[in-house]
């Protein structure tokens, strides 16, 4: 399997998170584009690599084993300082639709095994994303 870079891991995870629940929403799709044309990891990935990058994630994700393989790659490219960051993108995405599909919530929780985060650091960024997509009031 080729060398991918912290950018195209954190999109790998964007992207599973996203076909978990074998459904990629058009809200999950725009708010990757967001993501990656606001945060400055991303900087210098254009909307071809992001394709590209996606594109390879789901040919990764068709193989049986192909979940555990995007976990080892993003575990292994990925430095621990960016370990928060892959869980806050994570959790952005699985939020975008606003209903959060179990399969998503296995992934999170995979994720959260993977990077071995710390709970309270998981609250926060849980919390921040509940905050960020709450609905107007239907008063």
């Amino acid at each position: 399997m080729a060398k991918i870079d912290e950018a195209r891991a954190l999109i790998y995870i964007m992207v599973t998170v996203a076909a978990a629940d074998a459904q990629l929403s058009d809200r999950e799709l725009n708010r990757i584009g967001v993501i990656t044309d606001t945060l400055p990891i991303f900087e210098g990935i254009d909307r071809d690599v992001l394709v590209e990058q996606a594109n390879n994630c789901t040919a990764i994700l068709a193989d049986e084993a192909g979940l555990e393989t995007i976990l080892t790659l993003v575990h292994d490219t990925i430095p621990p300082r960016l370990y928060e960051t892959a869980y806050a993108v994570a959790v952005e995405i699985a939020a975008a639709d606003l209903h959060v599909e179990q399969e998503e919530l296995r992934f999170l929780q995979m994720l959260r095994d993977a990077l071995d985060l710390d709970a309270l650091v998981i609250a926060a960024i849980e919390h921040s994303a509940r905050v960020r997509f709450r609905l107007p009031s239907q008063d």
